[in-house]
C-alpha cells in the first residue's frame, strides 16, 4: 500500500473507531436510560386518573370522567393547605439547617490533620443515613415511649414530670428535624468535604502568605470554594420541596392521629387516600399537584440563580 492509500485508509479506520466507541458508550446507558423510562416517564400516563372518577372494574380509560373535580375536592377541604403548609415549612427548614450543617461538619473534616481520624469520622458519620426508616422510628420510639423511654424515665421522671410524646403534636416539628438532620447530614457534609479536598492548596497558601488566619482561609478559600456545589445541591432539593421522606413523617410519628395537623405531608396524605379512604382519584390529584408546583419552584429556583450568577445555575 502506497503513502496515498495509506492516508486515505485512516479517516476510515478512525470513523470505525469513534462508532465503536460511540456504540460501548449508547450501551453503556441503556440500562440507566430503560431505568427513567419505566419508573419515571411510562408512569406519567397515570396522570389522567387525577381527572377521573376510578373504577376497579371498569379500568382506566372506561372510568368516568371527573375533569377537576378531584382538584375542587382538595382544595375546598383544609387538607389542602395543612399538606402544602407541612411539606413547604418542614422542606424548607431541612435545606437550610441541613446545608448549615453539612457544610459545617465538612469544613471541620477538613480541619483534621490525621487522616485516620478522618475515616473514622466519615464512617460514624455516615452510618445514621444507611439505617432503615423503620429502625430509626423504633430508636425514637424507644427515647420517647411513655412509660420506658429513656427521656421520660431517666430524664424527666427525677423532675416528677412525664411527657405523653406520640398525643403532644407542638413538640414534633423538632423532634422531626432532629431525626431528619441526625440522619442526612452525614451524607451530603462527605460531598461538601470531597468539593474541599479539590480545592487547589496553592490558594490556602497563598492565603497564609497573606496572614489570613483560619477562620479568614475558610471564608476566603474554602466557602467560595463550595460555592457551586451548595447552589447545585439546593437548587436539587428546591426541586423536590414538595416531596417529603415518607418514612420520616409517616413510620417516626407512628402515624399517630393526634399528631396528623403537624406531620401530615403530601406523600402521607397521598398514602393514606389509597390505603384508607380507597379514593384514587384525590391520591393522584394530590400527586399531580405535588409534581407541578415542585417542577415550576425549580424553574422559578434556577431562574433566580441565574440572574445572581448564571455560571452556577443548573440550566
Amino acid at each position: 500500500m502506497n503513502s496515498t492509500e495509506k492516508k486515505t485508509a485512516r479517516p476510515g479506520k478512525k470513523s470505525n473507531v469513534q462508532k465503536k466507541c460511540a456504540l460501548a458508550l449508547y450501551s453503556m446507558m441503556l440500562p440507566g436510560f430503560l431505568y427513567l423510562l419505566i419508573n419515571n416517564y411510562i408512569p406519567m400516563g397515570g396522570l389522567i386518573i387525577a381527572f377521573k372518577k376510578y373504577n376497579y372494574s371498569l379500568g382506566l380509560f372506561q372510568s368516568e370522567w371527573v375533569g377537576l373535580n378531584n382538584f375542587k375536592y382538595l382544595f375546598k377541604t383544609q387538607d389542602a393547605f395543612i399538606i402544602t403548609r407541612n411539606t413547604l415549612l418542614y422542606n424548607t427548614a431541612f435545606i437550610i439547617l441541613g446545608t448549615l450543617l453539612a457544610v459545617t461538619v465538612a469544613v471541620m473534616l477538613n480541619e483534621l490533620r490525621s487522616m485516620k481520624a478522618k475515616k473514622v469520622y466519615q464512617t460514624l458519620i455516615l452510618i445514621p443515613y444507611l439505617i432503615s426508616m423503620v429502625i430509626v422510628s423504633y430508636i425514637v420510639f424507644a427515647f420517647l415511649s411513655q412509660d420506658n423511654g429513656f427521656i421520660n424515665s431517666t430524664i424527666l421522671s427525677k423532675m416528677g414530670m412525664k411527657i405523653n410524646w406520640y398525643i403532644e403534636p407542638k413538640y414534633w416539628p423538632f423532634i422531626l428535624t432532629i431525626v431528619y438532620l441526625w440522619k442526612s447530614f452525614g451524607y451530603t457534609s462527605i460531598i461538601y468535604f470531597a468539593t474541599v479536598i479539590g480545592i487547589d492548596s496553592s490558594l490556602y497558601e497563598a492565603a497564609v502568605v497573606d496572614g489570613a488566619n483560619k477562620w479568614k482561609q475558610i471564608r476566603h478559600v474554602t466557602l467560595p470554594g463550595l460555592k457551586s456545589t451548595i447552589v447545585t445541591l439546593v437548587l436539587l432539593s428546591i426541586g423536590r420541596i414538595f416531596y417529603s421522606d415518607f418514612g420520616l413523617f409517616y413510620q417516626v410519628p407512628m402515624n399517630s392521629g393526634p399528631l396528623s395537623n403537624v406531620t401530615s405531608t403530601i406523600d402521607t396524605y397521598v398514602y393514606k387516600g389509597l390505603t384508607m379512604l380507597n379514593d384514587v382519584g384525590r391520591a393522584s390529584a394530590a400527586g399531580f399537584y405535588q409534581s407541578m408546583v415542585g417542577f415550576l419552584l425549580v424553574l422559578t429556583a434556577n431562574m433566580i440563580v441565574r440572574k445572581i450568577d448564571k455560571e452556577n445555575a443548573l440550566f
